[in-house]
């Protein structure tokens, strides 16, 4: 397969093809949520009740009355405690094992594409077989750099800039980590603009349902897939 780039298209036709394949999927929206955050929180409150952080950050924080150096300094303490680092490897864990439901929204929107039949266990395809373990493998190696590169804003947003094709090449063109982010590369020199952009949009409408009301997020956070594969589907063609 290879890639190519075609005309540029206009950013309103990547934006309303985005939100189109958003809108014909609000079930799978919601359900993608729901086991996202139903998964998420269970272990969150599990690791809790094992671990005691909540009231470790309670108990910090009666020292904020004190100034913000001193509020500091029992954060600190909080986060070098080994009940703190075993949280924190749950929660890591749980994140990572959650990625390769993202996946299952390029299923869905290429079905839709093809005019075929698309069930909820689309949603599942980044855990069939191998792929379960190839993109799990991916998301580790791309969380622990954003981990590192987020601290300065600046390297952890371009981060995401640089790799967000990389799980949709891998989905369809069967490429590696590397030649994605290769392929990115070329592509990012061609639509800085339109990408940067449609990044923009996609991160404010993600999270703008929990801020306008609240349970409107449950449809909203998923969207930045279909962002991606509108762009995708404009900047790439795949061809034998």
């Amino acid at each position: 397969m290879e890639n190519k780039y075609p005309q540029k298209p206009g950013l309103d036709f990547i934006l309303k093809q985005a939100f189109f394949y958003w809108n014909k999927t609000l079930v799978f929206q919601l359900m993608f949520s729901i086991m996202y955050f139903g998964i998420l929180m269970t272990v969150f409150f599990f690791c809790d009740a094992k671990y005691d952080i909540l009231n470790g950050y309670m108990e910090a924080g009666k020292y904020a009355r004190e100034g913000v150096q001193v509020y500091t300094e029992q954060i600190q303490k909080l986060l070098v405690t080994d009940n703190y680092q075993n949280f924190s490897l749950w929660m890591i864990g749980t994140h990572i094992f959650l990625y390769p439901l993202n996946l299952g929204f390029f299923q869905i929107y290429r079905k839709m594409d093809l005019g075929e039949q698309v069930g909820l266990g689309d949603l599942f395809a980044g855990y069939n077989g191998f792929n379960f373990f190839k993109y799990i493998g991916y998301y580790i190696f791309w969380y622990f750099i954003f981990a590192y590169s987020i601290q300065t804003i600046i390297l952890g947003v371009a981060w995401v800039g640089i790799t967000m094709f990389v799980a949709p090449l891998m989905f369809f063109m069967n490429k590696s980590i590397f030649q994605s982010i290769a392929l990115h590369f070329q592509a990012f020199r061609i639509f800085f603009v339109e990408m940067l952009v449609c990044i923009i949009v996609a991160v404010i409408f993600k999270y703008i349902g929990f801020l306008l009301f609240f349970i409107g997020g449950l449809f909203t956070f998923p969207f930045w897939n279909a962002m991606i594969y509108s762009l995708y589907k404009v900047i790439f063609s795949e061809e034998n």
